[in-house]
């Protein structure tokens, strides 16, 4: 029975295709129970590889199952038939992803960003009060409804984190997420804090938020990893960040575990408060620390300006994305954002590899 026939016997009208992988692919279909439209992930038992089956599909599905959460992709239906396919019903984002909003419009003013970051982080407190790591934050992953408002989806890479008897979270040995994304932690290819890691990709999606850019070029891993680890961050002149919007990005793309920030910092700092104004917790001087001396439009010797406006251009091939920093004669710096979180886009900067068994996993081509 063909993929439009399962769908119609369980009362869904097959749409069109929304994308699709070496195993797994997302269909659009209209709920005849639920009277609108969703999204819905299609995974080939068969054609999908050993450790995905045993590892990361169980994870998600177990996941998925217990998110509720209104800045969450809801899941509203989960079964497989018995040739070996899985059917993952999900909430359709209507208005594409958040990649494809910023290509478009251009980097947000500081209130939307605000707004959009609000929910998102909302939404990983939600998870990381219940020890859920997503482990691919990144603004592919970042649906919009029809309101705009984010809804975070594809939890290929998530996992519940694991506690040892003291209580504490046991690191992760799974390196995986996107290049661009990645905390520095695990582009060394480090045991990890999975929590951490969420946050240090928070950073990269709001720099991307309210520059339009991404914050490292990621086409030469070891020079990114040398200035992520000098803990420098630019911003374009151009876009006229508020201090504290560069104040809160700094933290998060901090490259000491200990030091970067969580998520319920996250929430209380004053740029989130649409409310509290001014830089009440202090710039960050250039080790990082707060320092109430310190004025929010110098924050640190290590946080410069671009002197020029940086856009997103789409490439014809792929969603994968080039997004380009050009500098008054200087030369173009082009930087790859991975659509994929398959481990095939990202093997050559060494993630998405399983430190203890070898052979990197893979996870759906395809995300809703």
């Amino acid at each position: 029975m063909d993929d439009a026939a399962v769908l119609k016997r369980r009362g869904y009208i097959m749409g069109i295709n929304l994308g699709e992988g070496s195993y797994a692919k997302v269909k659009s279909a209209y709920s005849e129970r639920l009277k609108f439209n969703v999204a819905v992930k299609i995974i080939d038992r068969k054609k999908a590889p050993t450790d995905f089956l045993e590892k990361f599909l169980p994870r998600e599905i177990e996941i998925l199952a217990m998110l509720n959460h209104r800045s969450i992709v809801k899941t509203y239906e989960i079964f497989e038939t018995s040739d070996g396919k899985v059917y993952i019903v999900m909430e359709l984002g209507v208005q594409g992803d958040l990649l494809e909003f910023i290509k478009t419009r251009g980097a947000l003013h500081e209130d939307d960003a605000r707004k959009k970051f609000h929910q998102l982080s909302s939404a990983i407190k939600y998870c990381h009060d219940l020890d859920v790591v997503h482990r691919d934050l990144k603004c592919e992953n970042l649906l919009l409804d029809k309101d705009f408002n984010i809804k975070l989806s594809d939890f290929g890479f998530s996992k519940r984190c694991l506690r040892d008897d003291g209580g504490r979270i046991i690191l992760s040995k799974t390196f995986c997420g996107s290049a661009a994304y990645a905390a520095p932690e695990v582009l060394q290819g480090i045991p990890y804090q999975p929590k951490v890691y969420d946050i240090w990709s928070l950073g990269v999606i709001l720099y991307i938020m309210v520059c339009g850019s991404m914050p490292y070029d990621d086409s030469n891993i070891k020079k990114m990893l040398r200035i992520q680890k000098e803990h420098r961050v630019n911003f374009p002149r151009s876009k006229h960040l508020t201090g504290e919007c560069k104040d809160l990005i700094y933290r998060m793309l901090q490259p000491d575990v200990n030091r970067r920030l969580h998520i319920d910092e996250i929430l209380s700092h004053c740029w989130v408060q649409p409310k509290t104004r001014g830089l009440s917790s202090g710039a960050v001087n250039r080790e990082g620390e707060s320092s109430r001396s310190i004025e929010p439009s110098s924050i640190s010797e290590h946080v410069s300006e671009k002197k020029s406006i940086s856009k997103l251009e789409p490439q014809e091939q792929s969603r994968s994305q080039a997004l380009s920093d050009t500098k008054p004669e200087e030369e173009t710096v082009q930087m790859q954002v991975s659509h994929h979180s398959d481990a095939e886009g990202l093997a050559e900067q060494s993630l998405n590899k399983e430190a203890e068994e070898g052979d990197p996993p893979k996870s759906p081509e395809m995300q809703t």
